[in-house]
């Protein structure tokens, strides 16, 4: 498989990236860009116990803070992997966001073998997340890994 471009832009703007927020924000735009059936495209990060929101692409998230027992976003840290919803109204850990919300991706994002957080995208289509873009979006995930252990 040939390398998608959006991990070119991604890895590009991790190699000048300075600042965490800066180059998660830009991360989540390219990802938008590419994918515009990807409706909000952000990253949640542990802090004290809980996933709280950080820089994202999309409408506003009534969910700032996540419980790690509540939700797709809690289910993919603890378990420590990534998880397809193909739909969310079928999946009861489903945390409403937003009624065009039909699958969902998340990928757990470990610094030094350690999660730290997740990326998590959702579409307004139903089965989004084929394969291939789980493989694409956990190489994103390794990618952002890797530049916030230099950050």
């Amino acid at each position: 498989m040939d390398k998608h471009p959006v991990l070119d832009e991604i890895e590009t703007a991790a190699r000048t990236a300075t600042q965490r927020d800066d180059f998660l924000l830009e991360t989540a735009g390219i990802i938008n860009r590419h994918f515009p059936h990807y409706t909000w495209v952000g990253f949640y990060f542990l802090e004290g116990g809980k996933l709280r929101v950080g820089p994202y692409v999309g409408k506003t998230t009534p969910h700032t803070v996540i419980d790690l027992d509540k939700g797709i976003c809690g289910a993919a840290v603890s378990r420590q992997e990534t998880i397809v919803v193909d739909d969310v109204n079928a999946d009861p850990r489903y945390l409403a966001c937003s009624l065009e919300t039909k699958s969902e991706i998340v990928v757990p994002i470990a610094v030094r073998g350690e999660i730290v957080g997740e990326l998590d995208v959702d579409s307004d289509r139903r089965a989004a997340f084929d394969d291939n873009h789980r493989q694409l979006m956990q190489e994103i995930a390794r990618v952002v890994s890797s530049t916030l252990e230099r950050l």
